[in-house]
């Protein structure tokens, strides 16, 4: 038992450590020692549980950034479940909800952030993962509070340019949180939160076009 909890704690320093380096450097600028040294461990520890630095990488989305990302979306799915009715307002309220009030830690909340920062930026490996397992389904199931009669598969052009506007919207408020209470002056606390999702519903509904999506506030 004991040999099995000091390899799990070995493993875990390992992807901590990368996750935080890689999150602030990139996957270029870190290097396999570097990892090591702050995880406390030797090299040939990264060959033993991950085979390389390319795999401890993609291990780091695979674990860590991956999962996050379905805690929010499981958040925004619970906020659905507590509306009255299944309406677009309702649904843009949930996605606000999940990402500003959501079960991400301060820590996580950056690192998830510079990590996917990052991948947009230069997309490797990674970005096709969690795109296929995490980004599409989940745009897929918020398209389909827009507009009901479509598959939200991507056919209608305009319904996936509406979702991804209003994704980068709360996104935008969720992970710029440094500088948006630089330039207004607020804290994040409860009330300009709940401030800030009524304000992306309101320029959410009003900025889309509902009648070409067929979906109604």
């Amino acid at each position: 038992m004991t040999n099995l909890r000091k390899e799990i704690s070995t493993k875990d320093r390992i992807l901590d450590e990368a996750e935080g380096l890689f999150a602030q450097k990139g996957y270029r600028g870190v290097t396999v020692r570097e990892i090591t040294q702050k995880a406390g461990c030797n090299l040939a520890s990264v060959n033993y549980y991950f085979g390389s630095k390319h795999d401890l990488y993609q291990e780091v989305f695979r674990s860590r950034w991956i999962p996050r990302a379905i805690r929010i979306r499981r958040t925004f799915e619970r906020y659905m479940e507590q509306e009255e009715a299944p309406t677009p307002a309702a649904a843009v309220r949930a996605l606000a909800r999940a990402f500003l009030e959501g079960p991400m830690t301060e820590e996580e909340r950056v690192r998830h952030h510079q990590l996917m920062a990052r991948e947009l930026a230069k997309p490797s490996e990674a970005f096709e993962l969690i795109a296929k397992e995490v980004m599409v389904p989940f745009l897929r199931e918020f398209g389909r509070y827009l507009s009901p009669a479509d598959s939200g598969d991507g056919a209608d052009e305009n319904l996936m340019l509406n979702i991804w506007c209003i994704m980068a919207m709360v996104i935008h408020f969720t992970f710029a949180k440094e500088a948006i209470i630089r330039i207004t002056g607020r804290q994040y606390d409860p009330e300009f939160r709940a401030r800030l999702v009524e304000h992306i519903i309101h320029f959410a509904l009003n900025g889309i076009d509902l009648g070409k999506t067929g979906a109604n506030p």
